[in-house]
Parts: structure tokens; C-alpha cells; sequence
């Protein structure tokens, strides 16, 4: 018998975007950096700041409340009854591992040091689940903001190298991982058009390929 895949563990990404004022959706630079070769999962690929929801995220106080929408999108793929909950302790997780990662605030930070991100700042992009042959896998939703909301300057704390803001078409042309890639060019594409929005993505993988479906 093959062996039983690995339960996914939430996750979550930040995907920053800094406008280059031209007015076109595509003219923008996103925060990436790269993981380092020591790391299990993703070595030397580039990624947006993020990482694993933590139990604290669900009673870490917050500047605002989740969007409505947002938190509603986010619920639909949480398996815990209290779904709302759950989604936003995934927004903070997203903002705090990008404080934590890239020094960026979204909110404010007390005397105390304590983080209160502005939870109602956040879009939502999309989630993804990693393979099920994989020895490591995340459940991971990404979320979005633009960088005029965030304040601080960019500072890496080792998690990630060679952090920086890249045009997009720059970041597609970086090794990255096939759902880095997917978020991004989705990202782009909500950003062309001004309609609503009929459904959320889901990239997994089907027989070891890629499988996108909208809910």
C-alpha cells in the first residue's frame, strides 16, 4: 500500500504590490525573496513573505476587522466549523510572518511590541495545496495588499535572501515554484479587469500536474 499522504498545514502569503504610477494594471513591483538553501521546503526558489498559522493568530488582537467578503472567501475553504474565525486568524497569520520576515508593518506596533495588523487592508487571491506525495504540505491561502498601506523599511531577518521589490515580469522570469507563479499571473489578471469576481482558485495537483478549479 502506497503510504498515506501527509494532512496539509495552514498557511498563509502576503503578495505586496508597489505601483510604478503609470496607471497600468501590469506596471508593478512585488516583494519577493529567496529561501535558503537549508530550507525543506522550496530551497533557492523565491516566494512572497508568509508561513504557518500559528495558534496564537487566532486570539492576536487586530487594528481592524477582516472584509467581510474577504473572510467569507477564506471561510469556504476551512474546514472548522467556525469558519470565520479561522480566516482571520489567516490574515494575521499573512501579516505578522511578513512583519516578521520583511520588517514591512501593516498597522501598527505599540511600545510594547505588540503587532496589530489592519486586517481590513487585505484582498484575497487564492489558495493552494501542495502534492499529496509530498513530505511536507501546506494549505496555503495568499492574500493581498498594496505597499502604501504597509509602513517601515524592507529588512530580511535571514528567512529570506536577496529580498526586493521586482517588476512582475522580472519575478516570472525567477525560479519559481508553479503555484508562485499561477497566484501572480491571477493577481495580475483580477487587477486588468473591473468585474466581480466568479469564483476563488484552487491550484492542487492531480496525478502529480498541476489542477486549477474556481469554487
Amino acid at each position: 500500500m502506497p503510504p498515506r499522504p501527509v494532512t496539509p498545514r495552514d498557511a498563509a502569503s502576503l503578495m505586496i504590490v508597489r505601483e510604478h504610477g503609470s496607471g497600468r494594471p501590469d506596471d508593478c513591483s512585488v516583494l519577493m525573496g529567496r529561501r535558503a538553501s537549508r530550507h525543506a521546503f522550496l530551497p533557492n526558489f523565491y516566494v512572497f513573505p508568509g508561513g504557518r498559522l500559528d495558534r496564537a493568530d487566532f486570539k492576536a488582537p487586530a487594528l481592524s476587522d477582516i472584509d467581510e467578503a474577504v473572510a467569507s472567501d477564506v471561510a469556504n475553504s476551512c474546514a472548522d466549523p467556525h469558519g470565520y474565525r479561522h480566516a482571520r486568524a489567516l490574515a494575521v497569520a499573512a501579516a505578522r510572518e511578513t512583519h516578521e520576515e520583511t520588517g514591512l508593518v501593516l498597522g501598527d506596533v505599540d511600545a510594547d511590541g505588540l503587532y496589530r495588523p489592519d486586517l481590513a487592508r487585505l484582498g484575497y487571491v487564492g489558495r493552494a495545496i501542495t502534492p499529496p506525495e509530498s513530505p511536507i504540505r501546506f494549505h496555503a491561502r495568499f492574500f493581498t495588499c498594496s505597499a502604501d498601506m504597509m509602513h517601515g523599511s524592507v529588512r530580511s531577518n535571514g528567512e529570506l535572501l536577496d529580498l526586493d521589490w521586482r517588476p512582475v515580469r522580472e519575478a516570472l522570469a525567477l525560479p519559481i515554484a508553479d503555484v508562485t507563479e499561477f497566484m501572480l499571473e491571477e493577481l495580475m489578471r483580477l487587477r486588468r479587469q473591473s468585474a466581480i469576481r466568479t469564483g476563488i482558485p484552487l491550484f492542487s495537483y492531480r496525478n502529480a500536474k498541476p489542477n486549477i478549479r474556481y469554487e
